[in-house]
């Protein structure tokens, strides 16, 4: 089985991801990460200067993720693992080759607490400078997560709340798989 979870930065996706690995019905369970997926040279993905000139790859452009390469590892995979986890801004866009039941969560979180995680993460764990944080934010990520990210919302079998503990969001998940198609221990 191949669950996605799709949701803007500092939605909670990759604490999902690690819950729902933990609590699986089915072992051992995988989880692919779409962060580590994006193209990283200038011949592919999208990139634009910076504002002193430098060029910076387009992370909320669904573009500028290796799909391919992401599908080819959710193969490879889903041939050793019961169920795979792909948690991303664009998980929702992982098309492997391999037929296995699919279920596509989009983990939703207003857009104030998604930021407020991400300065947390980003500035207060990792010293990046919240001022570019900011101005990106404001320049671009918004309108990118509006045009790219929010759409997928529809298209998903489930919505979750990302303010709740992820524990119990791994329950919802997998009870409403477990409603859709029986899961059964292997």
């Amino acid at each position: 089985m191949l669950v996605t979870l799709t949701g803007g930065a500092g939605a909670g996706k990759t604490t999902l991801a690690a819950a729902l690995a933990a609590t699986t019905p089915r072992t051992p369970a995988r989880v692919l990460h779409g962060d580590d997926y994006y193209f990283q040279t200038p011949e592919h993905g999208v990139w634009a200067p910076d504002e002193s000139g430098v060029p910076r790859l387009d992370v909320g452009d669904p573009r500028s993720l290796n799909l391919v390469g992401l599908a080819q590892d959710t193969d490879a995979a889903l041939a050793d693992s019961p169920v795979v986890i792909v948690d991303g801004l664009f998980a929702r866009h992982v098309a492997p080759q391999t037929a296995r039941a699919r279920f596509d969560v989009f983990v939703d979180l207003p857009a104030d607490l998604r930021l407020a995680r991400k300065i947390e993460r980003k500035c207060l764990r990792d010293g990046f400078p919240l001022d570019v944080l900011l101005r990106n934010y404001l320049n671009h990520r918004r309108a990118a997560h509006d045009q790219h990210i929010e759409p997928l919302r529809d298209a998903s079998d489930l919505v979750v709340d990302g303010s709740l503990p992820a524990e119990a969001l791994a329950q919802l998940v997998w009870t409403a798989i477990a409603d859709k198609e029986p899961i059964h221990n292997s």
